[in-house]
């Protein structure tokens, strides 16, 4: 069924969830390559850019909460991908060398990622909808 056939088609919140899990469902399909979730995937990808980087600013980052990064973080470190270190009562997440090796096929997949969906939804309505997605999740309370 199309969303614009949906009964609920006119409200924000079944219409921005059906969209949510068509753009999940793209963005795992292409982060399967290296076996994660789109958020673990982005989650490496910031402790690469910023060894040492804290908690607090994954969250601030990604936009998640708190015990959902801790669940990332320690799924990352089963695998091998990402260490922490505690230094007094800050806590800091390194790239293991492991993690470190994935930068170029991380960043490959959120290449292939943003050419599929602009494929689909045109580049200038791409970047139209990002802006306004953020531009409007600014106004709503967290």
């Amino acid at each position: 069924m199309k969303a614009t056939d949906s009964r609920y088609r006119e409200c924000l919140y079944f219409s921005s969830n059906a969209f949510a899990r068509k753009v999940e469902k793209l963005a795992s399909s292409i982060w399967k390559k290296v076996d994660m979730s789109p958020s673990h995937a982005y989650l490496l990808m910031l402790v690469i850019d910023d060894p040492g980087i804290q908690p607090s600013t994954i969250v601030k980052q990604l936009l998640l909460t708190p015990s959902t990064i801790t669940r990332l973080i320690e799924k990352l470190e089963e695998k091998k991908l990402l260490v922490r270190t505690t230094e007094g009562k800050l806590t800091n997440i390194y790239p293991t060398p492991k993690g470190k090796s994935l930068a170029p096929q991380l960043l490959a997949c959120v290449q292939e990622f943003n050419e599929a969906y602009t494929t689909i939804l045109g580049k200038e309505e791409s970047s139209r909808m990002v802006n306004t997605i953020n531009k409007l999740s600014d106004k709503l309370p967290d």
